[in-house]
């Protein structure tokens, strides 16, 4: 997983080619560190077609505002740049988090 900031979050991810998942999550929401062994575990599995990265937002607000991340825990897929899947909130668990990778694997 490749820690993304405010340095690195357009080169890695608005820049980068092929599908990329984004975990945005804060220390402060237990649902996200819930699911995060559970996203370590899909990044090990599909890794090798999508590339997974996590983002704390506490530590770039206003870059997870211009995301239009609204509520965690929200998991992204971009597509060279463009993002083109979202699950939010009560819909981030681990299925439907998986059934969504797939779609693009």
């Amino acid at each position: 997983m490749i820690e993304l900031t405010k340095a690195n979050f357009e080169e890695e991810v608005l820049q980068g080619e092929g599908y990329i998942f984004v975990d945005f999550w804060s220390e402060g929401c237990e649902p996200c560190k819930a699911l995060m062994p559970d996203v370590h575990k899909l990044a090990e599995q599909y890794g090798d077609k999508v590339k997974f990265c996590s983002m704390d937002i506490t530590k770039a607000r206003r870059l997870a505002i211009k995301q239009k991340v609204l509520g965690l825990p929200t998991m992204t897929i971009y597509k060279d740049g463009e993002k083109v899947e979202e699950i939010t909130k009560d819909d981030a668990n681990i299925a439907n988090i998986e059934a969504m990778i797939k779609k693009f694997y």
